[in-house]
């Protein structure tokens, strides 16, 4: 008899999980106006307090964290990066962020894999104001492995526009401020697998009283709550999220075309984390410049009679924030000086 072909999607178990994750997504967010399990999200966009309200859109995953995080069973953790990496990605346009969307494919569907992604990700997007509206969640055997989840988001934000924040207001003689990071976010994991690999050894380390992995996950530090109160008084003139490239691969899509910013590698504070990846994996220090955020997380660029305003701002809001270099003439790069100080604690 010739063999009956099935469709090998688990139909009953994606229901039965939908209606578990509706609980996550109720919200008293009055701008949604739809329950969940419609086709679509349905979200009032009457903003009388925006007089020509523009909306910034960005998509955003968590890299090959991801693999590092279902290895070692801190699935909530990479839910907060991945969500706090795309709020940070929303807001350096002076933005409000609203709604979030996001996509869970894997290979064959777990329930309570998906019910811990979906929580996570509501509860990150809820701490920074914004609310998960909805999303996908497929099970694709065949093209994943059964034991592969592959994470994805998108956000809506909203911003006037005569206070977008885009880089257009930087000036000659501007001072390039750090904001620090709460380790290495969520680029640079491919080079950590790889030394993690070559040096099994790695995993004996402490950092500062955590134990390396836990390090290695920290979650991506989100800049939105302590950025906001900011954005009313038009004293940042740019903002620059260092994720892929490093500094010197995201501080220049913000400066204008005849602006560099001259950056001091001797004023970095680089973590703990980084030193030691540096040390077990023998990387060269311009490579460790392309890849990780060493510590600083988010720059922002304003007037050097702001400095200490800003800088005050945001060490009451517990983040230590630092000049790291400036604005001179140049042809839309960023320029270095000088060498990481990696002694320094």
């Amino acid at each position: 008899m010739e063999e009956k072909l099935t469709y090998n999607v688990n139909i009953d178990l994606a229901n039965d999980t939908k209606k578990h994750i509706a609980k996550e997504l109720e919200t008293e967010e009055k701008r949604v106006l739809n329950k969940v399990g419609a086709f679509s999200s349905l979200f009032d966009i009457q903003f009388p307090e925006y007089t020509d309200p523009v909306l910034v859109l960005k998509t955003e995953e968590p890299g090959s964290k991801q693999l590092l995080a279902m290895q070692y069973d801190r699935i909530e953790g990479v839910c907060f990066d991945m969500i706090n990496h795309l709020i940070n990605d929303c807001i350096v346009m002076g933005a409000r962020p609203l709604s979030i969307q996001d996509a869970i494919i894997c290979g064959k569907l777990d329930s309570e894999i998906i019910k811990r992604c979906v929580k996570a990700m509501a509860q990150a997007a809820k701490k920074q104001e914004c609310v998960l509206t909805g999303g996908e969640t497929s099970e694709q055997p065949g093209v994943l492995n059964d034991d592969t989840y592959i994470l994805t988001s998108s956000i809506a934000g909203i911003v006037d526009r005569q206070n977008i924040i885009d880089g257009s207001d930087i000036e000659i003689g501007d001072c390039v401020l750090a904001l620090e990071s709460s380790g290495i976010h969520t680029n640079g994991y491919t080079l950590v697998r790889q030394i993690m690999a070559k040096n099994e050894k790695i995993m004996n380390e402490t950092i500062e009283d955590r134990t390396f992995i836990d390090a290695v996950l920290e979650p991506h530090r989100c800049y939105y709550l302590a950025l906001k109160d900011l954005f009313p008084e038009k004293i940042i003139h740019g903002l620059a999220h260092i994720t892929g490239g490093g500094i010197k691969e995201n501080l220049n899509r913000i400066l204008p075309k005849n602006m560099n910013a001259l950056i001091d590698l001797s004023a970095y504070r680089p973590l703990l984390i980084f030193k030691v990846l540096k040390e077990y994996g023998n990387v060269e220090e311009e490579e460790m410049i392309r890849t990780f955020n060493l510590g600083v997380g988010m720059t922002l660029v304003t007037n050097p009679k702001n400095k200490e305003k800003v800088i005050e701002h945001m060490r009451e809001q517990g983040i230590s924030c630092y000049e790291i270099g400036k604005i001179v003439s140049g042809n839309q790069k960023v320029e270095t000086i000088n060498s990481i100080d990696w002694t320094k604690q």
